[in-house]
């Protein structure tokens, strides 16, 4: 077996099969993430190391990630997983948030947590709005976009800009890495997937908090088909949200 195919089982053995009653929807990308997250766990030899802390939302369903996890009350995974650190240590701890869970009403937990230089990782999902609950207008929905709250789209005088995780969490001075991924073809998938590996290699060094936002597409929330999510993508997220890395620091001060 050569050292390609030894990858793939390696990972077969911790990316594994969704055992919820509810099976994630067609096209939607969290499962890819998932991958993503296990594929670089094993390249960097965290399995039976890591740690995992999810938020309430869709991106749960990234929870067939085969390690040790928690699921942390609605915004508080950075807080759960500051816990886990300063008690472990030597544990490798991720959170993994979706737009609401963690730039609404887990903002709080997320800023003070780049601020105080905790040695976690944060995976944020980004699919523009609240998927679980029925495509309300979320945090990172683009303006003009209609959601079940803005039925007439989002606007800047009612409710605001679209918030950017990644170029904000770039300026705090506890942060080592920031970046921003997305999933529309295999070209996307391994810069992503370099970006997942880097985050997390930043708390292995110890260097300080990292961050890695990943536009993930929502295709029945967004009404159109799998295919068609990824032009929407193109489209209507990259142009406000950028893809690429926004900080890459080997020490901080």
């Amino acid at each position: 077996m050569n050292e390609k195919s030894k990858t793939r089982v390696k990972v077969a053995q911790l990316h594994r099969a969704i055992v919820f009653p509810i099976p994630g929807c067609p096209g939607c990308q969290h499962p890819t993430i998932g991958r993503i997250i296990a594929e670089v766990l094993e390249e960097l030899d965290l399995d039976g190391k890591a740690i995992a802390v999810y938020g309430i939302g869709c991106h749960g369903n990234i929870g067939a990630i085969n390690v040790d996890g928690i699921e942390g009350t609605h915004g508080s995974p950075p807080d759960v997983a500051t816990a886990i650190k300063r008690l472990r240590p030597n544990s490798f701890v991720f959170a993994i948030q979706g737009d609401g869970d963690c730039l609404a009403i887990g903002a709080g937990s997320f800023l003070s947590a780049l601020a105080r230089r905790e040695m976690i990782t944060i995976i944020l999902c980004n699919n523009a709005n609240y998927g679980m609950t029925g495509g309300q207008l979320a945090p990172t929905t683009p303006i003009g976009v209609e959601t079940t709250t803005t039925p007439d789209g989002r606007s800047v005088a009612a409710e605001g800009y679209p918030i950017r995780a990644a170029e904000l969490a770039a300026v705090f001075e506890g942060v080592a890495y920031s970046a921003r991924g997305a999933l529309t073809g295999p070209k996307d998938y391994q810069r992503t997937k370099r970006y997942v590996r880097k985050a997390f290699q930043k708390q292995i060094d110890h260097v300080g908090l990292s961050f890695v936002e990943i536009i993930s597409a929502c295709p029945p929330n967004w009404h159109c088909r799998p295919v068609e999510s990824l032009r929407w993508i193109e489209e209507k997220m990259i142009p406000i949200f950028p893809l690429g890395e926004f900080k890459d620091a080997d020490r901080l001060g």
